[in-house]
């Protein structure tokens, strides 16, 4: 790849006759190539490393945990997690999920 020593335009390779010339479309400046296989740009793609997932059988919770009773099983601890489910100036709705039976409930105060 050249650029145009003018203009610094992208040089673009064009065949005049038996030769190979650099030109700049924007300015028309014209370099020509002694040897053009001396230019050649080879790409190489090298395998990089192999890697490995494990693969997890069990749902983790990553959410956090509080102290409420279930409503199903009255276990006393459930993950908790807020989403804004109504408009913006109302206050965000509560999920429970029950540590023990993974009951879900909302609540909306």
């Amino acid at each position: 790849m050249q650029f145009c020593p003018k203009c610094s335009g992208l040089m673009i390779p064009k065949k005049e006759g038996s030769k190979t010339v650099n030109f700049c479309p924007k300015c028309n400046f014209k370099v020509k190539e002694e040897n053009p296989d001396k230019k050649v740009i080879k790409e190489q793609i090298k395998k990089g490393p192999s890697f490995k997932f494990d693969v997890v059988e069990k749902d983790s919770e990553s959410y956090p945990l509080t102290e409420i009773k279930c409503e199903e099983c009255g276990h006393e601890k459930a993950y908790t997690w807020e989403v804004q489910t109504r408009a913006a100036d109302e206050p965000a709705t509560k999920f429970f999920k029950c540590e023990k039976c993974k009951h879900v409930w909302r609540d909306y105060s």
